[in-house]
């Protein structure tokens, strides 16, 4: 493993699918050293939610899986065993930071719960995620990216004025309760190191999801109105959504009066300027019904990429609306290097999205695939907890592992 921010860091990493995978692999990517702990024979659900898949046959990993599981190390280990319970006390003996996403006590019907692994390590930073946190009437409900979605208000705002409300198309209450996890674990972490003293981080999906809200909240905090649906269009910005030119559509993002007036004057319509109805963006705001639609027929009447080249060289925000493809193989995005390849497991050659954080001292490094099933049993039983071959071998056949 490289000397990297989070070297000499051990998580102890019980959570499956996205949230809590996450997580760990920004952990990970950080230097951590994140020992994924799986049931044997069946391991992570999302080992099995494919197609597509990255190789063929039984080492085949499904693409869902490798997206967030590289940079650690795989040790199977059955929690309805009491030696593998006792495994999983050693190896938290020896950990800084658990992660766990079983439902609401969970944890604690195998004797892992928070209190039971600070009676025997005083300092460990244990992070729970669910999908509604320790406490509070919901807590006990099973929860669920699609269903915090609802929920939190994010699908309200999301869709077609005149639609249904839509979902993100990502599992997006997942990946930031996974971003929110691990600040939280870190702070902790430093206060740990300072402190000798652990602590639990409740970590929930609708409470990120509904913090992610920022300024749509807030909008309802401040006026008591409930925000509209806008499509494309943005509750507190004019113009700043999609506009449709002779052979598509464009996205077009003037944040400012200043940005307005270099708009109007590059589609000659200096007289847009001195309206008081669109002088100002709080102007425009209550005036987009009669700005949007003049805009809507200049922006008709040439080819989208020859309008961004012209809004961009005015300083102006623009750009073209990519599918996943054609942003993934975007020069700028190459350029920063945001899809690497590395050799799978299963000796396939993968590709895939590396981590956004840019340190300029430690920054995250790739030095493991996404395991395969149990890849590392044997290593942490033996390097880790000091077992010797004829345990661990048992242990084998007993099925602890």
């Amino acid at each position: 493993m490289p000397n990297n921010a989070l070297s000499g860091v051990r998580v102890l990493d019980f959570s499956r699918v996205l949230a809590g995978p996450t997580c760990t692999m920004i952990l990970a990517d950080l230097g951590a050293d994140v020992i994924k702990v799986e049931a044997p024979g069946r391991g992570d659900d999302t080992r099995q939610w494919g197609p597509p898949w990255v190789g063929t046959g039984p080492t085949r990993q499904s693409a869902y899986f490798v997206s967030v599981n590289r940079n650690k190390r795989s040790l199977t280990l059955n929690l309805k065993s009491d030696a593998g319970r006792q495994i999983a006390r050693d190896l938290a003996a020896q950990s800084d930071i658990v992660v766990e996403n079983f439902k609401v006590g969970g944890m604690a019907k195998f004797g892992l719960s928070y209190n039971d692994l600070a009676a025997i390590n005083p300092a460990i930073v244990m992070c729970s995620i669910t999908g509604y946190g320790q406490t509070g009437p919901y807590h006990q409900r099973p929860g669920y990216d699609y269903v915090i979605q609802a929920m939190s208000g994010l699908m309200s705002i999301t869709g077609p004025t005149d639609g249904e409300p839509h979902k993100v198309g990502v599992a997006i209450s997942d990946v930031i309760a996974g971003l929110f996890a691990a600040n939280g674990i870190q702070a902790a972490l430093h206060h740990a190191r300072a402190t000798g003293e652990g602590q639990h981080v409740d970590i929930s999906l609708l409470d990120t999801q509904i913090a992610s809200l920022v300024n749509i909240a807030s909008n309802y905090l401040v006026s008591d109105r409930i925000p509209p649906r806008l499509g494309n269009a943005h509750p507190n910005i004019v113009p700043y959504r999609t506009f449709r030119a002779t052979d598509g559509e464009f996205i077009l993002a003037v944040g400012n009066d200043r940005q307005f007036q270099l708009l109007c004057q590059m589609i000659d319509r200096q007289d847009l300027i001195e309206d008081p109805r669109y002088a100002t963006n709080p102007a425009r705001v209550d005036n987009r019904d009669t700005l949007e639609p003049l805009l809507d027929a200049v922006f008709a009447s040439k080819p989208r990429a020859t309008w961004i080249e012209q809004l961009l060289a005015q300083g102006i925000p623009a750009g073209p609306i990519n599918n996943i493809g054609t942003a993934l193989e975007d020069p700028h995005i190459q350029a920063r290097g945001m899809v690497q390849q590395m050799t799978a497991a299963n000796d396939e050659a993968l590709r895939y999205i590396a981590s956004p954080l840019k340190l300029s001292a430690t920054p995250p490094q790739v030095y493991s695939p996404p395991p395969a099933l149990g890849q590392h049993t044997d290593d942490v039983l033996r390097n880790v907890l000091g077992l010797d071959g004829t345990t661990i071998a048992a242990y084998h056949r007993e099925g602890v592992v």
